[in-house]
This record gives C-alpha cells, structure tokens and sequence, in this order.
C-alpha cells in the first residue's frame, strides 16, 4: 500500500521544491525532464508493453495505444502541454483553470491504472510527476489564484493517480478490460515520454548532459 502512495509524495516532493526555489523558474528543468521522459518511456517498454500484449490481440493493442496517443493529444488541448512541462497560467489571471484542472486530473488518473503490487511503472509515474508538480506549483503560486483554489487544485491533482490505482485494484474489471485500458495508458506514456525527450533538446544540437541523463534513465529502468 505504501508503495502506491509514491505519486503523492512526489507531488508533495515538487510542491517543496517549488516553494525553495522562491517560485523562480531559475533551476534547470531541462535534464531533470529528459531524464524522467526516458525512465518513463523504458519503463512502459520494459514493463507494461509486454505484459499488455500477451494477453490481448496485437492490432487491438496497437488500436488502443494509438487511441492513448490521440486521448492525450486532446487532452493537451486544454492543458496546453502541462503534462510534459508547459504550464501557461498568466500572473494576473484571477479565473480559476477549469480546462487545465480537468485535464490534469484525468490524466493523473489514467496514468494510476497501471500501478499494481508487484509492478514498477509507479516509478515511472513517481519520477514523471515530480518535475511537473514543480513546475505547476511555481506557476500557481505566481498566479493571482486564492489560496484555497490552489489548495484545492493540488490536493485534487495528488489524489487523482491514487484514486485511480485503487479503482483499477479494488474494482471487478474483466482481464481484458484491464489491459485494454493499460494499453491506452501506454498510449498517453508515449506521447508524454517522447514529446519530452524531443522538446528538451535545443536545435537539434548534441547535448552531452541531456544524452547522459537519458542513458541514466533508460539504464536505471533497465535494472529495477
């Protein structure tokens, strides 16, 4: 049980740094990201592709995955990128970000299936959420929002993937409904994973820092 509360206590992890760094967007993001988009993205490959498609048709799967692609697309819509590091909210904007919180709160959920007993991906999810807690907290402590909206939208957006690793474990979901949604989820994980590794490069220029942190993190998923 202790174990699925790991997105929670990385958003509470990005919340601190958040407030220790003053608010100031000056730490360095950028290998910080790219190294949670390649954990993430091995993870899925490494733990959840497989297990995924040995239990359903290979074209359902694929189906699925490609829905997941075009779930999180949508989504990203009214995020505009929050999930992979683009947090847009304006300093003296006073109207609380429905389209954003909504967003957020399903993909949070959605990306909570997947974690089970014996599975790894909530390191996945733990190191993902870490830098985008971060950065959401530092734009709504910026922002002219009351300090119960923000409350409220980071209590919310913490209990989401808990809310829904629990459902996916407590709830008689058929095996393969299950892995078809796990399948979906793979979907959002690539998009996510990938458009991070792609947009945390600076004109397609070689980066030394950047290809270690992604080594380390497809090295470190490689060995959990």
């Amino acid at each position: 049980m202790n174990k699925f509360l790991f997105p929670v206590y990385a958003v509470i992890l990005g919340i601190a740094i958040a407030i220790l760094s003053k608010n100031k967007k000056n730490w360095n993001t950028k290998l910080l990201l790219s190294f949670s988009g390649a954990f993430l993205l091995a993870l899925t490959l490494f733990e959840l592709l497989p297990e995924v498609y040995s239990h359903l048709d290979t074209k359902l799967t694929g189906l699925f995955i490609m829905c997941g692609i075009l779930l999180q697309i949508v989504l990203e819509l009214f995020s505009k990128g929050a999930e992979h590091g683009h947090v847009h909210i304006h300093k003296h904007e006073t109207a609380f970000p429905w389209l954003l919180f909504i967003s957020l709160c399903i993909h949070s959920f959605l990306e909570g299936f997947p974690i089970h007993q014996h599975n790894d991906m909530v390191y996945g999810v733990l190191v993902h959420k870490v830098p985008i807690a971060t950065l959401i907290s530092m734009f709504l402590f910026q922002s002219k929002f009351s300090n119960m909206q923000i409350i409220a939208f980071l209590v919310v957006f913490t209990a989401m993937t808990p809310l829904g690793t629990y459902i996916s474990n407590t709830s008689n979901l058929s095996i393969h409904l299950a892995h078809s949604i796990n399948a979906i989820v793979i979907g959002i994980f690539f998009h996510i994973s990938t458009t991070i590794l792609f947009e945390s490069g600076e004109g397609h220029k070689f980066n030394l820092s950047k290809f270690i942190s992604i080594i380390l993190g497809v090295g470190i998923a490689y060995l959990i």
